[in-house]
């Protein structure tokens, strides 16, 4: 099987399979109702039911060429999803969760989002401007984006945690680590300082806890079918210790993909292609 999606339990340290499928899936998200899982595959989105049930395809109107960041507001209204039919870029919009007509978010492109804001009213995301990585933050109504970096190596990854500091990746020290930033002061500080490529930090429901998903150090950007690890510790990066390994990614968890109760996350574990 290709794609394998599962959940792991934090606190029982078990992992179970949900479906499996030779095709390319990537980036579960949790419905509210912790019944149902969002995954993407080839351009579409799909809602893949916790019961067994095989993934049933959500209406996004024009929009089929959508990538893996998506996810769900806090409250279960909206979906946030990325696609390229309209511009050939990356172009953020929103819909209602149960499916729509896709509503334009972001006019600079490509932007890429990651996560929403913990009152539902902005979105996080990343944003290639000249060349240039970097974390922004939009209104979910539309208006002008606000920068949070600037250039100080590639910035990415970021998602909101329920104090309201977003964590993201950055390559700033030379390789890729955790940092977050502090939106009343916009001080920033590092997180984790460790032997790997450190990407797509996910803060827990709760704030506690953060899950990380770690390359080998050599390893340049996000690629897919790497050797990897998923790294849990405490939101201020003490208590750093490795859940497990295995191959993945690319799609593996790019966007939020904790269970609302903050017991569990989803994930893809990939076989080799061909």
């Amino acid at each position: 099987m290709r794609s394998s999606v599962e959940i792991h339990n934090i606190r029982t340290g078990l992992t179970h399979v949900v479906w499996q499928t030779e095709q390319l899936v990537e980036a579960p998200n949790f419905s509210r109702d912790g019944r149902s899982l969002l995954i993407n595959g080839d351009g579409r989105l799909y809602r893949l039911p916790l019961d067994g049930s095989p993934p049933v395809p959500i209406d996004t109107g024009f929009a089929n060429r959508c990538n893996n960041d998506h996810g769900l507001s806090l409250d279960g209204r909206w979906l946030a999803i990325c696609d390229k039919t309209e511009f050939g870029k990356s172009a953020i919009y929103i819909l209602p969760a149960e499916g729509g007509v896709p509503r334009l978010v972001t006019q600079r492109l490509p932007s890429y989002w990651h996560g929403w804001s913990p009152d539902g009213r902005q979105i996080c995301y990343c944003g290639i401007r000249d060349d240039l990585f970097d974390i922004y933050t939009i209104p979910v109504d539309g208006g002008e984006e606000e920068r949070l970096t600037f250039g100080e190596g590639r910035n990415d990854g970021p998602d909101w945690s329920v104090d309201g500091r977003i964590y993201f990746n950055s390559s700033r020290s030379g390789r890729m680590q955790i940092w977050c930033v502090r939106l009343e002061n916009r001080e920033v500080a590092r997180i984790t300082d460790s032997q790997w490529a450190d990407w797509f930090p996910h803060p827990s429901p709760d704030g506690r806890h953060l899950l990380v998903l770690s390359y080998d150090a050599d390893v340049l950007d996000h690629p897919r079918d790497q050797r990897v690890r998923l790294r849990l510790m405490d939101a201020d990066g003490r208590n750093d210790r490795v859940l497990f390994e295995l191959l993945g990614g690319q799609g593996t968890m790019n966007v939020p993909n904790w269970s609302p109760d903050g017991d569990e996350f989803a994930f893809v574990r990939y076989a080799p292609a061909g």
